[in-house]
C-alpha cells in the first residue's frame, strides 16, 4: 500500500506536492496567527495601564490619622507647598501630614475645604476636605537632590537624583517604544509577512527593561528618602494603584515580545525549510 501511495504521488507529482505544502501553510499561519493576536493583546493591554499610570498621581501615597483643621496653619501650608520654589522637605512635610499622593508629574494633598475664612471652634471628628494638587516643573524634575534634604549646603545626593531623573524618564520611553513597536508591526500586517514583528519583540523587550528600572528606581528612591527623612509617628506609606499599574505592565510586555519574536522566528525558519522541501 505503501509503495502504491508513493507511486501514486510520483504519478500525481506536482498535484500531491501542492496538497501537502497547503495543508502545512495552513497549520502554521492558524499558530502564528494566534500567537499574533495575543501579542497584541497583550501589548495593548500593557500600553493601557502604562499611559495609566503615567497619567496618575497614585505612585505613593501617605495616611495620616487626623488632620488639624487650622485655618492658619492649612494655608501656610498650602502656600508653600504650591510654590515653584519649594525644597523637597517643605513638599514631603505637607505629603506626610495631610495623606499626600505622588505621582511622576504631580503631588496632591487632602486638606480640610474652609481654610481662609472659617475656623470651627471645636474640632469635629469630620468635615469637608478638598484635594489640592502641584505639578512638578521640569526645572524640579531634573532638579538635584541633597544628601540632608531641604538644606542645600549638604552637598549633592547623585543617587537620588540619579534615580528621580530615571524613574521620570524611562516610563516615556517605555511608551514610545511599544508605539513604534506597534507601527511596524501595522506594517508587517500590511505586508503580510510576520517577519518584521521581531523587530517590534525586541522593542517590546527594550520596553518592558525600561518599565521595570522605572518601577526599581522607585522604589529605591522612595526608600532612601524615608531614610532620609522619617515618617511622623502614626502616618504611614503604601504603594498606590498607579505604581500596580506600572508593575503589571512589564510582564505583559515581557510576554508580548516572547511572542512577537517566537512567531516571527519559528515563521522563518519553517519557510525555510518549506522551500527547501519544494527545491529538493
Amino acid at each position: 500500500m505503501q509503495r502504491q501511495t508513493r507511486n501514486g504521488c510520483m504519478v500525481a507529482g506536482t498535484g500531491c506536492e501542492e496538497a501537502v505544502q497547503s495543508s502545512l501553510n495552513a497549520r502554521m499561519d492558524n499558530r502564528f496567527a494566534t500567537a499574533f493576536v495575543i501579542a497584541c493583546v497583550l501589548s495593548l493591554i500593557s500600553t493601557i495601564y502604562m499611559a495609566a499610570s503615567i497619567g496618575t498621581d497614585f505612585w505613593y501615597e501617605y495616611r495620616s490619622p487626623g488632620q488639624e483643621n487650622s485655618s492658619d496653619l492649612n494655608k501656610s501650608i498650602w502656600e508653600e507647598f504650591n510654590t515653584d520654589e519649594a525644597d523637597e522637605k517643605t513638599y514631603n512635610d505637607a505629603l506626610f501630614r495631610y495623606n499626600g499622593t505622588v505621582g511622576l508629574w504631580r503631588r496632591c494633598i487632602t486638606m480640610p475645604k474652609n481654610t481662609h475664612w472659617y475656623t470651627p471652634s471645636e474640632r469635629t471628628e469630620s468635615f469637608d476636605v478638598v484635594t489640592k494638587c502641584m505639578s512638578f516643573t521640569l526645572n524640579e524634575q531634573f532638579m538635584e537632590k541633597f544628601v540632608d534634604p531641604g538644606n542645600h549646603n549638604s552637598g549633592i545626593d547623585l543617587l537620588r537624583t540619579y534615580l528621580w531623573r530615571c524613574q521620570f524618564l524611562l516610563p516615556f520611553v517605555s511608551l514610545g517604544l511599544m508605539c513604534f513597536g506597534a507601527l511596524i508591526g501595522l506594517c508587517a500586517c500590511i505586508c503580510r509577512s510576520l517577519y518584521p514583528t521581531i523587530a517590534t519583540g525586541i522593542l517590546h523587550l527594550l520596553a518592558g527593561l525600561c518599565t521595570l528600572g522605572s518601577v526599581s528606581c522607585y522604589v529605591a528612591g522612595i526608600e532612601l528618602l524615608h531614610q532620609k527623612l522619617e515618617l511622623p509617628e502614626n502616618v504611614y506609606g503604601e504603594f498606590g494603584w498607579s505604581f500596580c499599574l506600572a508593575c503589571v505592565s512589564a510582564p505583559l510586555q515581557f510576554m508580548a515580545s516572547a511572542l512577537f519574536i517566537w512567531a516571527a522566528h519559528t515563521n522563518r525558519k519553517e519557510y525555510t525549510l518549506m522551500k527547501a522541501y519544494r527545491v529538493a
